[in-house]
């Protein structure tokens, strides 16, 4: 089955550090993601780990040295810097500085460059980044920096990254600052001009009121009673999605069948209108170009636009 692909966002940094296609790989992701929320350390310290030394301080682009090749079989991870800030947890969206090296050549692959208020944001998450970023990240605390040596497994595995000059054969040594938490994206409620919807027939017909919103808004039409839904868990949806600029519907599971994905790999608005929703709730929201597609017309279909969408939430493992 085929989702349709203006829901999903493109993830951030560069392609090659994100993880597989959601559409393709959630189940699997699913089955072999740590837990949602948890702070608990998926790796360990070990020699390779350890033997890597990162002067500078925190926050600055460190000068980093290891004996290479190292060929690890294990994720190890070990804290240089241990900062005093939040606890990093699973689906948790953090900004981090980080460099790269090919840890058989000894090469630096990737580097984010380490100037001030300029570390890109990150969610801790399996099916957003690679595992072994993930793993190296999470229970780490902001103001901390962390060593990981990183497995082709969790990485890229056989295929490696000829983006990145990494074969399938090379392990990763990642040295990353944790600079700071972000705080989840909340809707306002939506009390005014909320859209009216018939559900009368198999696909439901949305009416929009006059005037787009321009705040992000979320309007409970129906509330469940199942678990809520939580950060980058997997979620099973019914959903419709309308442009307010154009009145068109653009895109839809209604008459085909629901459609599954991690919260983390939606656009921001989408993934606010999900997590902290009860399973058998139904939503409407509203939500503004820069928490879409973007402000940039050009830049996508759907760019410069304030969307609407309709979901009925089924599932979230």
């Amino acid at each position: 089955m085929r989702f349709g692909a203006t829901l999903f966002v493109v993830l951030g940094l560069t392609a090659s550090l994100a993880a597989c296609s959601p559409a393709e790989d959630a189940a699997t992701n699913a089955a072999t993601s740590t837990e949602s929320g948890s702070t608990e350390c998926v790796a360990e310290s070990g020699k390779a780990s350890d033997a890597v030394t990162a002067e500078g301080k925190f926050g600055s682009e460190p000068v980093v040295s290891f004996d290479f090749p190292i060929e690890a079989t294990t994720l190890e991870r070990t804290v240089l810097i241990d900062g005093d800030g939040e606890t990093v947890a699973s689906g948790d969206s953090i900004t981090v500085d980080f460099v790269m090296y090919n840890a058989t050549s000894g090469e630096e692959v990737s580097n984010t460059g380490f100037v001030e208020g300029s570390a890109p944001p990150l969610t801790v998450s399996e099916t957003s980044i690679l595992a072994g970023l993930a793993h190296t990240l999470q229970c780490s605390t902001v103001g901390s920096r962390v060593v990981g040596v990183i497995p082709p497994a969790e990485m890229w595995g056989e295929t490696g990254s000829a983006e990145l000059g990494i074969a399938g054969t090379d392990s990763v040594v990642m040295v990353a600052d944790v600079v700071s938490m972000q705080q989840p994206l909340k809707p306002a409620v939506w009390t005014e001009q909320v859209p009216e919807v018939d559900f009368s027939a198999e696909v439901p017909v949305v009416t929009l009121a006059e005037g787009i919103p321009a705040e992000l808004q979320l309007a409970v039409l129906k509330e469940g009673d199942g678990a809520v839904v939580k950060t980058g868990q997997t979620v099973t949806v019914d959903y419709q999605g309308t442009s307010w600029d154009t009145g068109e519907v653009f895109d839809q599971s209604y008459g085909k069948e629901p459609a599954s994905f991690p919260t983390d790999a939606v656009i921001e608005g989408f993934r606010a209108a999900l997590v902290g929703q009860k399973i058998g709730s139904t939503v409407i929201v509203s939500i503004p170009a820069e928490y879409g597609y973007g402000t940039d017309a050009a830049a996508h279909e759907l760019g410069g636009q304030t969307l609407v969408f309709l979901v009925e939430i089924q599932d979230a493992q």
